[in-house]
């Protein structure tokens, strides 16, 4: 139910408010944010609150702070990538031509990857989608997604027919519908990588050799403890670097 979702931290909010305002041209960058009392009232925030997110801006290179100066925005302040939660479409498609083409929505019975993620009975029905994101026209990610149970879902608040029982033609993965259903909810999600190849029906898929290396991303979203999406990402030599910011 909705009392039980889980609210995502102030700090991260009000961080994610600042960055949208510089990527969208309010605070742009070389420019001084104003100063702590007036960007508090602008924000609508405490001080103490922004004085939090402003360290955490600083450690992540967004803003720099010199004595004397203030608070300068950063000529080329670091994109978020796959170290946040974001749709694969909209990490892969920055400043491009995207679009996700649906292949498969089906409820099927859980795989071993499906019913180890998320907790699943060996019987019963998952629902399965097999979408194909395509960057300027090229096919650059093949996506296999698994949601919870609908029991799952409905118990964290979520509706699953709303949110996931769209015409199969719906040009979105499942995690983007997800992310708009839980708005507001402390999503985590963990992931792997590994090298390999597509094999003949992947390579099919993307009118390329099965012998083409790829990298196969796997991920799965968790509200709490509970998991509510398995995915894997198919990348091939070729498709967009996948975007990755970090620090000590």
């Amino acid at each position: 139910m909705a009392d039980r979702q889980q609210q995502r931290r102030p700090v991260v909010v009000l961080y994610e408010r600042i960055v949208e305002a510089v990527h969208q041209g309010v605070y742009p960058p070389g420019s001084q944010l104003p100063t702590e009392p007036r960007l508090a009232a602008d924000l609508g925030v405490s001080r103490p609150a922004l004085r939090e997110a402003l360290i955490l801006l600083q450690e992540d290179g967004v803003i720099t702070v010199r004595r004397g100066v203030g608070r300068t925005v950063n000529h080329h302040p670091p994109q978020r990538g796959f170290e946040t939660l974001k749709p694969m479409e909209d990490l892969l498609g920055a400043g491009a031509a995207v679009r996700t083409v649906r292949l498969a929505q089906t409820l099927e019975e859980p795989t071993d990857f499906s019913a180890q993620h998320l907790l699943l009975p060996a019987r019963g029905e998952v629902r399965f989608w097999e979408s194909m994101i395509e960057v300027n026209s090229l096919p650059s990610c093949l996506a296999h997604e698994w949601a919870a149970t609908d029991e799952t879902l409905t118990g964290l608040g979520l509706r699953p027919a709303q949110a996931l029982d769209t015409a199969p033609g719906a040009p979105s993965t499942m995690l983007r519908l997800l992310l708009e259903a839980g708005r507001g909810m402390a999503l985590k999600g963990s992931s792997t990588m590994v090298a390999t190849m597509l094999g003949s029906r992947r390579g099919a898929q993307f009118d390329r050799p099965a012998d083409t290396p790829a990298v196969l991303v796997t991920q799965v979203i968790q509200a709490g403890r509970t998991p509510v999406l398995a995915a894997k990402y198919m990348l091939p030599t070729g498709a967009p670097a996948l975007p990755v910011w970090q620090s000590r």
